[in-house]
């Protein structure tokens, strides 16, 4: 393998890094600069947590209200529909307030999800039925962002790179495979990814945080990864 271009960039709660592969450390550097750019764009519109955000705005609805927003926020919404279709409904971004509640550790049972919202499938809007749901876009978002920051490389004439949002996702593209490592130490598998994307979640890092919209508990499973062409859809499942 050729030795890569590493470049990093903290978004999203976690450590981004892009290793591409290319003759040119310039045209590397611009490249990565203008996805970091991108990446904290899309931040900026699907974080829950900053006030403003096209998300918090969402979460800030009252019953018959209507919003308007940006079309990486309504692609990114319309992606989780469908991954929610295709999970038939296990997942779901509506689920803020049990994920806070079982992230905080707090005592008794989780509430209750109440409210509904409805995303226009043809335009970039979102109408809250009922006020009382919360968005939480922390089951695609990075996977998400990675999908975007590899269609943009690919703009820039990058073909080969390895895209990593932290240990959550990682995006391979192009005619270079990569080394990854799976599972603790000592017993490490390792597989070639590429062309697909990585995604691992489990209790073995953050602890109890995957819900399930039809249980009264959290998932209990240490690790587990899933490899598709989509970093979102891998980010999901």
């Amino acid at each position: 393998m050729n030795t890569p271009h590493l470049f990093e960039h903290e978004a999203m709660k976690t450590v981004f890094s892009l290793r591409i592969i290319e003759a040119s450390v310039t045209h590397a550097r611009e490249a990565a600069l203008a996805t970091i750019e991108l990446l904290d764009s899309i931040e900026q519109k699907l974080s829950r947590y900053i006030e403003g955000s096209d998300i918090w705005q969402i979460n800030h609805l009252k019953s018959g209200e209507q919003l308007f927003i940006s079309d990486t926020c309504h692609e990114c919404l319309l992606l989780s529909l469908k991954a929610s279709e295709l999970t038939s409904g296990l997942f779901d971004v509506s689920l803020g307030h049990r994920i806070d509640h079982f992230k905080n550790e707090e005592d008794g049972p989780p509430p209750t999800e109440t409210g509904s919202l409805h995303i226009l499938p043809d335009r970039p809007a979102i109408h809250c039925e009922q006020a009382g749901r919360a968005i939480d876009l922390g089951g695609i978002g990075k996977g998400f962002a990675l999908d975007q920051m590899q269609a943009l490389l690919k703009e820039w004439n990058i073909s080969n790179a390895l895209l990593s949002a932290g240990s959550s996702t990682q995006l391979a593209f192009g005619s270079q495979s990569w080394p990854i490592s799976l599972g603790p130490e000592p017993q490490q598998e390792v597989i070639e990814l590429k062309n697909n994307a990585l995604s691992a979640s489990g209790t073995a890092i953050q602890g109890s945080h995957i819900v399930s919209p039809h249980e009264q508990h959290s998932f209990q499973h240490p690790r587990i990864w899933v490899i598709h062409p989509s970093a979102a859809l891998a980010d999901a499942f």
